[in-house]
């Protein structure tokens, strides 16, 4: 038992209740998060669409993301964290009803383009947050717990979505929405707001004599090749919840085979999650990278070849092995490139890449998988190896500009004292332990 608590003090680092907080309105929300996973299925089943329609219809879902996202990212910098993270989860509570009791096809399309406003809202003010309060040496940690929260919640949502989706898809609808309302209560009564707007420092963007804004990060040549190397892997990992179901329904295999599928990727990543850090401490972050999106291309080309439930699980086993080893990399370069007063613009541009993927994943994916049938897991496993030399290229470019942001700071404002804003700092007791809510 003392080994154990030794470990977890290892992974989690003394991560202050702030961090946890955010953590547990994350998972919350996730382990309800059943509509979008079976959107597609709910469309082509229950509301009589084609597959390319239905690609068409979730692709809706990416293009309002597309706007959520830079939204969320200058109101998270302008209004502050806490206030955004409370207006997407009630906005997207009360959208996540109206779509429950719909039925027209069209309608279903503009809500969905307004769900994804509101879901992708929170992205760039919960990952400013966690910036916000976790020192920078725990980040790795910190983002490798968000991401284990993430996938715990999708296991959970999957296996419960598989047979809830056989008997009401309504009910999907409906505890999506109470899930996100239960994620906004933690966050209204835990999370203070972590935005210190009395921070200000140094950037790239003030010493080339620019006023610093959303045009900086769109102009950041660095930062946007990465950007886009993020979007091949978001279009890779959104084929498990857009065009995956429409191939398992073609072979034959019920609801409840994918939200097995799903399911497994979600356990595995609970499981092994926490092991990950001290796996790929001592290789660089281009490297891991690299290899990580080449195993995803390995995983989704062998679906090629699957016809039955096992390879569909043999095959889930290798792209989650991949996640796994992208997701702290991956999170820690997008935070390190990001200059601290445009945290939040920064990180609204690099999630621009997942609602992009939810657009090109399904309007492009369903249209593929009808004229290619399973030669489409073929363009996605290139796709994937194209990401993956992609990383090993711009690599050296992307170490030279995080030295280049954090080797001459050495100002007291990018070591703020944790007394100057309590706040985000504290933990309960004063210990160094990490302090789960």
């Amino acid at each position: 038992m003392h080994g154990l608590r030794r470990w977890w003090d290892g992974t989690a680092g003394g991560l202050p209740a702030t961090f946890w907080y955010l953590w547990s309105g994350l998972l919350i929300n996730r382990a309800g998060a059943f509509a979008l996973l079976f959107l597609s299925l709910y469309l082509t089943a229950a509301r009589g669409a084609s597959a390319a329609l239905a690609g068409l219809v979730v692709g809706a879902y990416g293009i309002g993301g597309a706007a959520g996202t830079l939204l969320g990212g200058v109101l998270a910098d302008r209004w502050g964290r806490r206030s955004t993270l409370l207006a997407a989860h009630l906005g997207a509570a009360g959208l996540m009803v109206a779509l429950a009791v719909s039925r027209d096809l069209t309608v279903i399309a503009a809500l969905a383009a307004l769900v994804g406003v509101a879901h992708s809202m929170p992205g760039p003010a919960f990952v400013a947050a966690i910036v916000d309060v976790v020192p920078e040496h725990r980040r790795a940690r910190a983002f490798n717990l968000q991401f284990w929260a993430f996938n715990l919640g999708m296991a959970i949502a999957s296996l419960l979505a598989g047979v809830l989706a056989e008997a009401s898809y309504l009910a999907l609808f409906l505890v999506d929405a109470a899930a996100t309302l239960a994620a906004a209560g933690v966050i209204a009564l835990k999370v203070p707001e972590t935005l210190d707007r009395r921070t200000r420092s140094v950037t790239v963007a003030a010493a080339v004599g620019r006023r610093p804004g959303l045009h900086t990060a769109l102009t950041d040549r660095v930062f946007l090749v990465f950007v886009g190397l993020t979007f091949l892997l978001a279009v890779l990992t959104m084929q498990t919840s857009t065009i995956m179901p429409l191939a398992m329904r073609a072979d034959g295999l019920r609801p409840s085979a994918y939200g097995l599928v799903v399911a497994l990727g979600g356990a595995l990543i609970v499981v092994g999650q926490l092991f990950v850090p001290r796996l790929i401490a001592p290789y660089r972050k281009a490297t891991v990278l690299a290899v990580s999106t080449g195993l995803m291309a390995l995983g989704f080309g062998a679906l090629a070849v699957a016809d039955g439930l096992p390879l569909y699980l043999g095959a889930a086993v290798v792209w989650t092995v991949g996640q796994m080893l992208a997701a702290p990399p991956n999170a820690q370069i997008n935070a390190d490139l990001a200059p601290p007063e445009l945290r939040a613009r920064y990180q609204s541009v690099f999630y621009l890449t997942f609602p992009a993927a939810s657009f090109v994943a399904p309007a492009l994916g369903g249209l593929s998988l009808e004229r290619l049938g399973s030669r489409h897991w073929l363009v996605v496993g290139a796709l994937g190896l194209v990401a993956a030399v992609g990383h090993l290229l711009a690599g050296p470019s992307q170490e030279r500009r995080v030295a280049a942001l954090t080797g001459p700071r050495t100002v007291p404002s990018a070591h703020p004292d944790p007394r100057r804003n309590g706040r985000s700092h504290r933990t309960p007791g004063g210990g160094g332990r990490p302090s789960p809510p």
